[in-house]
């Protein structure tokens, strides 16, 4: 039973590492997926207090402001993403500047559109 013998060591020093890198790949994968929200007008940059966490795969915007607005992403390619509302404390999750290198330039308060 040799094969037996080194399976058992194989998996003993695989299956930890294999859940290691497991876990660390998906830490940063909100567990939800934003639901499609009203297109708007972008009219000006967001106020200081509206604050960007940018990524490949995703752009979390929050709004530490006292009041809630409708934002949306600004990408340097021009990349149209729809106006979603912002609730004061409220974190909104936008698309990221992805794997072809766009940039994410800011965020922008919306003339209209959101939902709320």
């Amino acid at each position: 039973m040799k094969g037996s013998s080194a399976m058992r060591r194989f998996m003993r020093s695989t299956v930890p590492a294999v859940a290691v890198v497991l876990a660390l790949a998906t830490a940063g994968v909100p567990a939800f997926a934003a639901a499609p929200e009203t297109a708007g007008t972008p009219t000006s940059g967001a106020p200081d207090c509206v604050r960007l966490n940018v990524g490949w795969r995703y752009t979390f915007v929050t709004n530490d402001c006292s009041d809630g607005y409708s934002l949306t992403v600004v990408y340097r390619d021009g990349t149209d993403v729809p106006c979603r509302w912002a609730s004061p404390g409220a974190v909104l999750t936008f698309p990221g500047y992805g794997t072809q290198g766009n940039e994410v330039v800011g965020a922008a308060v919306c003339e209209s559109g959101g939902d709320a």
